[in-house]
């Protein structure tokens, strides 16, 4: 089962970071289908926040078909995201978590991780888009990653 956690310094809504939970963990194996998800009970008393937090967190995912209310019952895991292998998620994971124990130790802090991280997405975006093109690939200049996301933002 999984065990929510709000970050109250963060400026994503409480709802929000219960939905982001419950989607990575499918995306990671985590959670599966026919897994049940905390009660609404259980999460404002753990996290404590509103009922109503949980329950539109808990609306939009059923919304999404990731999960289903059953009266009654409680509210289950109906949905999947990605399709890895899960011992290979589990060997990327340790191989992540020594990366970021390298990166604590020279001082990076948790927006430095975040930056670093997104910024090696888009510059693999890019490339991966480049190299589907018949034009020839060339290496983005430095910090052009971060100029291309903040020009999405």
């Amino acid at each position: 089962m999984i065990n929510f956690h709000i970050d109250r310094s963060s400026s994503v809504p409480a709802y929000a970071q219960l939905v982001r939970q419950v989607r990575e963990g499918l995306r990671i194996g985590t959670l599966q289908p026919g897994d049940q998800l905390p009660t609404v009970r259980s999460v404002v008393t753990s996290c404590t926040i509103n009922p109503t937090t949980v329950l539109k967190a808990y609306r939009e995912l059923e919304l999404s078909g990731l999960v289903e209310a059953r009266q009654g019952a409680g509210t289950f895991v109906s949905g999947t995201l990605g399709h890895a292998d899960p011992h290979v998620m589990a060997r990327l994971r340790t191989g992540l978590a020594r990366w970021l124990g390298q990166a604590r130790d020279a001082g990076l802090e948790d927006e430095d991780v975040q930056a670093l991280i997104a910024s090696v997405i888009v510059e693999d975006s890019l490339r991966r888009t480049q190299a589907g093109s018949d034009q020839p690939q060339s290496e983005p200049a430095p910090g052009a990653a971060i100029q291309q996301k903040k020009g999405a933002a």
